[in-house]
């Protein structure tokens, strides 16, 4: 029997666990992907930090510089599915956009594996950054296709069901790649990465026949229109290699740091420049200005949210190294403690435990129409997170006051709120989103939900290096901002969401 039916379809009863076959098919590639990225993300700022002497050195730099530079690199990663998206639109369509960016993101990580100087390691985050921006939001937007007319309810489950899946990668990267590079050696952990992306690319190309037709052209665009899009694309990344340039030879001076404040800054202005152009001059069908307002308002909770989720690479990461007991097994390792790497593994073992929970939900409250409207999952996620932050504060206020460190069950119960939010408002998000954009514009529109998190990520970056970098004792009153923060923009989402459910023109 053939695998596909004519005209490129997925064939009638293949299924996985009761969805779309072709499902199995992306959350396997973002299975890998992830173990790329959290695998590499939860070493990067341990890796930089670490002195520079010793069997595993480091970069050896100070905490704020480490915490600028992940901020531009997980900014630039997210910043990227913006053009990314573009370019899948326009130019590569979804499919070969994902398998290209595979392929680029392999090669990346591969080049964070040579022992070179900083300049090299920064390159290699570099390629990774435009892999990412190639796969991210076009493999979100490939299962949206896959899911074309059937219920927001189904669609939102399997979201669900694809966030699960691709959090096994993240929840087995730090305890892989983490422990290989932070209790080994760094590079041999960003190698691991590596090779787990190109198995992804492989298994993609093998599976790809179940995606059926979705993805698999640009919709609508002239020879010529294509022609000036590549012309676009050549003009814009030669300029960024000269900025590049410029800016390691010293040509423009400019710190780590007051880059990483313009470059949030600066993306922050990109989304208000794009949503004011979408709203007021783009040719928008009756209808379509509400729904992509209501993608604005996800947008900004988005950046709130992942400004403070986010520190878990940054200041999560180094309160497990500093102020956290990790006694627990640490006979295993010579200086008698476990990895700090290993409590990134929190919040993928959250989700995959607790995402079936909340799809059953979603689909049960919506059979009885008790399901919460999209603002309001996003108004409860800020909430969580800031009832996070609460928690943190708590553990840190004890470090202030014994002088000593915490158990680990502080930080544990802090990645368990903060993934009961991530539940409430990534697949939601992600899944809404290609339900509200216009067809044409669905790869811009995903971008415009990665760019949210980029600003998020960014600001993450800025803040985790000024948390407990040089006055421990003000610790409390840093978190106490964040929950500030997160809970007055949770209280003031739930509050709009009636509001903001009409613009939604029934797509709730």
């Amino acid at each position: 029997m053939s695998d596909s039916q004519p005209g490129g379809s997925p064939p009638s009863g293949a299924n996985f666990l009761g969805h779309p076959r072709g499902l199995a098919t992306l959350f396997m590639t973002e299975f890998f992907e992830r173990f790329t990225y959290y695998g590499m993300r939860a070493l990067l700022v341990l890796f930089l930090v670490a002195a520079t002497d010793g069997s595993n050195p480091g970069f050896g730099i100070d905490r704020e510089t480490a915490g600028a530079v992940y901020g531009l690199y997980t900014g630039a990663v997210f910043l990227g599915s913006l053009p990314g998206g573009w370019i899948a639109d326009r130019l590569l369509g979804q499919r070969r956009a994902v398998f290209w960016g595979g392929v680029i993101i392999a090669i990346g990580n591969l080049v964070l594996s040579i022992p070179a100087t900083p300049a090299v390691f920064y390159i290699g985050l570099a390629i990774i950054v435009i892999g990412v921006g190639l796969l991210k939001p076009n493999i979100s937007a490939i299962v949206g296709a896959l899911y074309e007319g059937q219920p927001g309810a189904r669609r939102d489950a399997g979201f669900s069901i694809f966030y699960m899946g691709i959090n096994l990668g993240a929840l087995l990267a730090p305890l892989v790649a983490g422990t290989i590079g932070e209790a080994w050696n760094w590079r041999g952990g960003f190698f691991c990465a590596g090779i787990a992306m190109a198995i992804g690319v492989i298994q993609y190309k093998a599976t790809e026949k179940y995606l059926g037709a979705a993805g698999s052209a640009p919709v609508g665009v002239s020879a010529a229109e294509q022609r000036r899009g590549w012309r676009a694309v050549i003009l814009g990344v030669v300029a960024v290699a000269a900025f590049a340039v410029l800016m390691f030879t010293g040509v423009i001076p400019v710190s780590v740091k007051g880059l990483a404040q313009l470059f949030t800054t600066g993306m922050i202005v990109i989304g208000f420049v794009f949503f004011g152009y979408m709203l007021v001059l783009a040719k928008l069908e009756p209808g379509e200005r509400g729904r992509i307002a209501v993608i604005a308002v996800f947008f900004l909770c988005a950046a709130l949210f992942w400004a403070g989720f986010e520190q878990a690479a940054t200041t999560f990461n180094l309160f497990a190294q500093d102020y956290t007991d990790r006694s627990i097994l640490g006979g295993l390792f010579p200086d008698g403690v476990h990895p700090a790497s290993w409590y990134q593994s929190a919040n993928p073992i959250f989700v995959v435990l607790f995402a079936p929970f909340f799809a059953w939900a979603w689909v049960a409250l919506g059979a009885r129409n008790l399901d919460p409207s999209a603002p309001a999952k996003f108004g409860i996620a800020l909430l969580l997170l800031a009832g996070g932050f609460v928690i943190i504060m708590w553990a840190a206020q004890l470090v202030v006051s014994s002088g000593g460190k915490v158990a680990p069950t502080w930080l544990l119960l802090t990645y368990l709120l903060h993934t009961f939010g991530e539940l409430c408002l990534s697949p939601v998000g992600l899944s809404n989103v290609t339900k509200l954009a216009p067809k044409r514009y669905v790869g811009q529109m995903m971008g415009t939900w990665f760019l949210g998190a980029a600003v998020g990520n960014s600001a993450a970056g800025l803040i985790g290096g000024h948390v407990g970098s040089s006055d421990v004792g003000a610790m409390p009153d840093q978190f106490m901002q964040m929950i500030f923060i997160g809970g007055g923009a949770g209280i003031f989402l739930l509050a709009l969401s009636p509001v903001i459910r009409k613009w939604m023109g029934g797509a709730s």
